[in-house]
């Protein structure tokens, strides 16, 4: 037996220095990083409950136990934080990474497809954009159009879970 397996054995191992950070911050400030990750007051309210997280994979778990809680009006709060697919907030490197597949060449149409989607749900498009070409999110967006409001609410309860999930391991990856 290596002495690297004694050490751990028997001991969880020390989370990553962003979620050590993220625990060992006060209340307002782990609100705040939780805000960056997802607009939901309600969201957010239910993940401070629970610190502090041992694992990322902690975390991950209870983001994903108070997605599956968000109430319409909730998911609507979230959702109001996001921009339109093909148009990332100015200065915020965060939707500009998460839509950096976005070709200009699809852009427009995008743009145009979204106004659509909104006229129909009365919200942005929304979609876990990350790793995801321009084609096929405009392709999503076409699909998505036919949907019911009720349908279309449980997808963005997903697509939003997938988003905070990358979010929130970013934070507890994040450097010392």
């Amino acid at each position: 037996m290596t002495s690297s397996t004694q050490r751990t054995q028997g001991k969880t191992p020390d989370p990553p220095a962003g979620l050590a950070r993220f625990n060992a911050s006060d209340e307002s400030a782990a609100r705040a990083a939780l805000h960056e990750a997802c607009g939901s007051t309600a969201w957010c309210r239910d993940l401070l409950a629970h610190r502090p997280y041992a694992t990322t994979d902690a975390l991950l778990a209870a983001s994903d136990a108070a997605m599956a809680g968000l109430t319409a009006g909730d998911l609507a709060e979230a959702m109001a934080g996001h921009p339109p697919i093909g148009r990332p907030k100015a200065g915020d490197a965060t939707s500009q990474r998460e839509q950096s597949g976005v070709q200009e060449s699809v852009r427009a149409e995008l743009l145009e497809l979204n106004l659509a989607y909104q006229e129909k749900f009365g919200h942005v498009f929304l979609i876990c954009a990350t790793g995801r070409t321009g084609d096929q999110m405009l392709d999503a967006l076409k699909e998505r159009l036919g949907h019911d409001a009720d349908t279309e609410r449980e997808i963005v309860r997903t697509e939003l879970g997938k988003i905070n999930r990358i979010r929130l391991s970013r934070l507890a990856e994040g450097p010392s």
